[in-house]
């Protein structure tokens, strides 16, 4: 008999996203006990909002709803109790992922699908037709669209206001805005990041990346503000760069 899973939760709760049915904080660990009857398998934790992937491919959200990021129309601005998000019901979700205001999600078949805010191009909404280039993308997204499918995906990964996707082959694809807002550039186009092949797994913050590759190394590239590119600087790095000091351990 397979074992049962609990999914708890704690901290704060004001925009609903520990998902117990209010707005309350909580300082000790509680059961979601709407998803009692779902075998989840993983579980991802916004800022403002949360999801839940189940056994068997159904993805729920639960949290902060203003922008579109739990996948569905507004109803009210909070909801603070998970519901499955129906337009991803038929397919089979391995992976999400949650931005600064936008999700990402990637099924069993490698397709990707985003959501929410996308005033940077961050969900990868592309025109129609050419001559719709200089046509204002659509600010929110609230239904999941399928984004970069020309590409087999195997891992997604949401920044601030930008998107990045592991491909099969082990690529990285990127899209959005990379870079914190003042250098404002929408890239709603994905673009392949040069220089990167055989990446076994990427993580995202709120303005620089890294990827894992395959031989262990560890490469880095976006804001460098704060120093969390490990490159000993301040200096923002556009291309990716092995971080350093890594040598002797094994990634």
């Amino acid at each position: 008999m397979a074992s049962k899973t609990v999914v708890i939760a704690w901290g704060s709760g004001e925009d609903g996203q520990l998902g117990i049915g209010n707005s309350e904080e909580k300082e000790w660990v509680c059961a979601i006990s709407a998803l009692s009857s779902s075998n989840v398998c993983s579980v991802v934790a916004g800022s403002r909002n949360s999801l839940a992937i189940c056994d068997d491919g159904k993805l729920f959200t639960w949290g902060w709803n203003q922008r579109g990021t739990l996948g569905h129309p507004q109803e009210t601005k909070n909801e603070n109790v998970p519901s499955q998000v129906k337009a991803l019901a038929n397919v089979k979700i391995i992976q999400a992922a949650i931005g600064g205001w936008h999700c990402l999600a990637v099924d069993e078949q490698g397709r990707a699908y985003a959501w929410g805010g996308n005033e940077y191009g961050q969900c990868g909404e592309e025109p129609e037709q050419k001559e719709d280039m200089g046509k204002p993308v659509r600010r929110d997204i609230i239904i999941p669209q399928r984004c970069v499918p020309r590409l087999s995906v195997r891992q997604v990964a949401a920044g601030g206001t930008h998107s990045v996707v592991l491909t099969r082959e082990g690529h990285v694809w990127t899209w959005g805005q990379p870079w914190p807002p003042g250098d404002i550039k929408q890239i709603s186009t994905p673009v392949r990041v040069q220089g990167l092949d055989s990446v076994r797994l990427i993580a995202v913050g709120a303005f620089h990346n890294l990827a894992l590759l395959d031989d262990g190394t560890l490469m880095a590239w976006g804001n460098n503000e704060y120093g969390q590119l490990g490159t000993g600087d301040t200096q923002p790095r556009s291309q990716p760069i092995p971080v350093q000091g890594l040598s002797d351990l094994t990634l």
